[in-house]
């Protein structure tokens, strides 16, 4: 579909319905992380085995990231949203029924496989607009981002209130609401598909990441960022529960209101992000906002009020680099929206996957500080590389300006 056939912006209904899809999709991955023992309880096995359950939900997910997000550029992504919620729906109410421990772990490899409906909403959205694609994207994205944050929250208060199964049921009647919604909301693509074969399309996918620096570049700042702030949610919960805080789970559960809160801003850098043609002047802002956080943390780890303005900024600083990042990477072929936000967010959640385990290991050998420390060299070396591109692009552009002189 040629840019100039494009409708200029979407309905106010359809960016919140979007958004409010991928948000449902996202959150099924996290529900399980806070209710390990009421699972385990049901099942009678140790809460460590249930620990199995999320690592097959995110290996669900990761396989799903690249082998069907990349089908958005061959075929309707409306339709193929609606098929992956329906099976994600199915799997959902298997597990809300089941009494196999066996039934439990396929269905929460389901799970995350099917959650990846998320991730085509996003080329989904980014394809629908020819204006204010960054704002539409940063609203969509925001949406996903809530929705991993308000999980949490919602499986623990759930699970105390009626028990854990309710989570996956009540789950399974709004993934299949938000299906109908999109069915009903949206028309089919008019794009033209890609034309080659599944293994051919697969393979294009790695082409994307050689085929573009910038995306490469992209890539790169996106784990690096997503990585600081897996680092941190992991680790300050072992902050917060040891001394002076000794916090129990549900209290430290709240402290992702605080970034819920934060990242409602995000948006705001969407719409930067379409105005200005070079996006290092939004990476920037994030990066140093995030770096200010930890700076504060560095400083007085043991206040509560500058652990809830490091929260805001922390949250607020990576998400601005993410949507910044988003934004841009769809304005590079159109007609391939779905491979490139793969090759982007594989990067992304590898890079949440690396930070969160250095964190942890971080944390085991030198404490607080040096997770900090860690954090700061992710968040030092992504605006290095931010600097490095931009000095890059002046001095081509200074290049090829004095030729033309000439």
């Amino acid at each position: 579909m040629e840019q100039e056939n494009l409708p200029k912006s979407l309905s106010y209904n359809q960016i919140l319905i979007m958004a409010l899809t991928a948000g449902i999709c996202a959150a099924n991955i996290f529900y399980s992380q806070p209710i390990f023992h009421d699972i385990a309880t049901t099942f009678q096995i140790n809460p460590e085995s249930v620990g199995i359950f999320a690592i097959l939900s995110q290996v669900g997910y990761g396989l799903g990231l690249f082998f069907i997000t990349p089908l958005g550029d061959k075929m309707d992504r409306k339709t193929l949203i609606v098929c992956l919620e329906a099976c994600l729906a199915l799997s959902l109410l298997t597990i809300t029924l089941t009494t196999s421990v066996l039934v439990l772990y396929i269905a929460a490899f389901l799970i995350g496989l099917f959650a990846v409906a998320a991730q085509v909403i996003l080329p989904m959205a980014a394809s629908m607009v020819s204006e204010n694609r960054g704002k539409v994207v940063g609203i969509v994205f925001t949406g996903i981002l809530i929705g991993v944050l308000v999980s949490r929250i919602f499986s623990g208060y759930i699970t105390q209130w009626f028990g854990w199964r309710y989570i996956y049921g009540f789950s399974s009647i709004l993934v299949t609401i938000s299906a109908i919604m999109i069915h009903t909301s949206f028309l089919k693509s008019k794009e033209e598909p890609f034309k080659g074969t599944y293994m051919s399309l697969l393979a294009s996918t790695f082409q994307q990441f050689t085929r573009f620096k910038s995306l490469r570049r992209t890539s790169l700042i996106g784990a690096l960022t997503f990585g600081t702030f897996s680092s941190f949610w992991i680790v300050l919960t072992f902050h917060l529960g040891g001394e002076p805080f000794n916090f129990k789970s549900d209290t430290i559960g709240l402290f992702g209101i605080l970034a819920i809160a934060g990242i409602l801003l995000v948006p705001i850098f969407g719409k930067m992000a379409d105005k200005n043609a070079s996006p290092s002047s939004s990476l920037t802002i994030g990066v140093v906002a995030a770096l200010i956080g930890v700076l504060a943390l560095i400083i007085n780890p043991y206040s509560l009020v500058t652990i809830w303005i490091a929260i805001v900024l922390i949250d607020v600083g990576v998400q601005i680099a993410q949507v910044t990042n988003i934004a841009f990477i769809y304005t590079l072929d159109q007609s391939a929206n779905s491979r490139i936000n793969t090759v982007y967010m594989t990067s992304y959640f590898v890079g949440g996957s690396l930070g969160a385990t250095f964190g942890i290991l971080c944390w085991k050998i030198g404490g607080w500080y040096l997770v900090m420390g860690q954090m700061a060299l992710c968040l030092c070396t992504a605006f290095l590389i931010i600097r490095f591109s931009v000095k890059t692009s002046k001095s081509i552009f200074k290049f090829i300006k004095g030729t033309r002189g000439h």
